[in-house]
């Protein structure tokens, strides 16, 4: 029994996103799972000590309006990633949110650790996982260069294997065509490739093999499904036939 997967444009940790997190912590609470809102702001390691205390501010605030605890975990290096607490703090809460930054990074820090290891078993069990922006990308099985468009994909954690996402769609690629960016992200063949606007997300809900869209805007399927764009409230299968 997996818990809800949510793959977010952006606006982590903002108001206009509470009801939606929310409801990631009360699909897990179902489960079983202890409401605890776990920050892993992996993907922001690089930044400065300002930012970082901005960003755990800003998860925790958020926290306190949907009522529920919050846990904010510092892993920014490998060895982080690695330490135990970090493990025990994630077993059995409702939601691990992976918020944004460097997505290469927050993949580079988390194969093949105890971390992620923990956060798949806790999500196996029923816990809902949030990733948003560099968080949603991390998920796929590569992660394609947005600044350096020449250089090859990386290594993602490979739990949604065939789905490529580009976060902040309608603010950053609103200006280039669909067809070149199909291009520029080396998308392979047999991957699917969407777009998610900002404050909106996909997600899919225990139990069920449909994605819905939930937010202010839209979710685009730009290649390996029919193109289409979709709006809150809408479905799709993210799967090609015989997935």
């Amino acid at each position: 029994m997996t818990g809800s997967l949510a793959l977010v444009g952006s606006g982590e940790y903002l108001a206009g996103m509470a009801a939606f997190e929310k409801s990631l912590i009360d699909d897990a609470v179902v489960h079983g799972k202890v409401p605890t809102y776990i920050q892993i702001p992996t993907a922001a390691g690089r930044e400065s000590s300002d930012r970082l205390d901005y960003w755990r501010e800003l998860g925790q605030a958020q926290a306190q309006r949907i009522g529920v605890n919050s846990v904010h975990l510092p892993i920014y290096t490998r060895d982080d990633a690695f330490k135990q607490e970090h493990v025990d703090a994630i077993q059995n809460s409702a939601l691990m949110y992976m918020s944004g930054g460097d997505p290469h990074h927050l993949a580079a820090t988390l194969i093949d650790t105890p971390v992620w290891s923990a956060i798949i078993n806790n999500w196996q069990s029923g816990a809902s996982l949030a990733g948003c922006s560099a968080g949603a990308m991390v998920l796929s099985s590569q992660i394609p260069n947005f600044r350096f468009t020449k250089s090859p994909p990386t290594q993602g954690l490979n739990l949604l294997p065939t789905i490529r996402v580009i976060p902040h769609f309608n603010k950053f690629f609103k200006w280039i065509p669909d067809s070149a960016a199909k291009v520029l992200l080396h998308v392979p063949s047999d991957a699917i490739l969407i777009g998610v606007d900002e404050m909106t997300a996909i997600v899919k809900r225990s139990g069920v093999d449909y994605w819905v869209v939930v937010g202010d805007a839209k979710v685009h399927v730009l290649k390996g499904l029919p193109d289409q764009q979709l709006i809150d409230g809408e479905q799709i299968f993210l799967a090609r036939p015989g997935d």
